[in-house]
């Protein structure tokens, strides 16, 4: 490991059941979604859909989010500078009329109601240089 630091970055964090036939258009949705979070002022944006989800020894993804047979998840974080950062791009993205409309018609990719989210204030980073 070349560099750890505490750090003052903000994050946000998403586990959201997806219908494993509609990945491919839930992706869709993420890169539009993604590309105005990082042009309003967000660091980094990763969604990322299960692969490896079998847990022996922990909870599992798929026992947290209670997914069905037809069902995956998707684990999403997103970084900003700040809580402060993160709370003016998400009001940036909730005044955005294309986001708002994609979002309103995206019930029957995921269900926004069986969503986990949660804000994290970033405590270590460790990286490669």
């Amino acid at each position: 490991m070349k560099g750890m630091k505490w750090m003052g970055k903000y994050v946000d964090g998403f586990v959201i059941p997806v219908r494993k036939d509609a990945v491919d258009e839930y992706r869709r949705l993420a890169e539009t979604v993604s590309r105005k979070h990082i042009e309003e002022g967000a660091l980094e944006y990763v969604e990322c859909v299960g692969d490896d989800l079998a847990s022996e020894h922990t909870a599992s993804f798929k026992d947290m989010a209670g997914i069905a047979e037809d069902e995956t998840v998707v684990f999403t974080y997103i970084v900003y500078p700040s809580k402060e950062d993160r709370d003016r791009v998400n009001a940036c993205l909730m005044d955005d009329e294309e986001v708002t409309v994609m979002m309103e018609n995206a019930t029957h990719v995921f269900d926004p109601k069986r969503m986990a989210f949660g804000g994290f204030r970033a405590i270590v980073e460790a990286y490669t240089e």
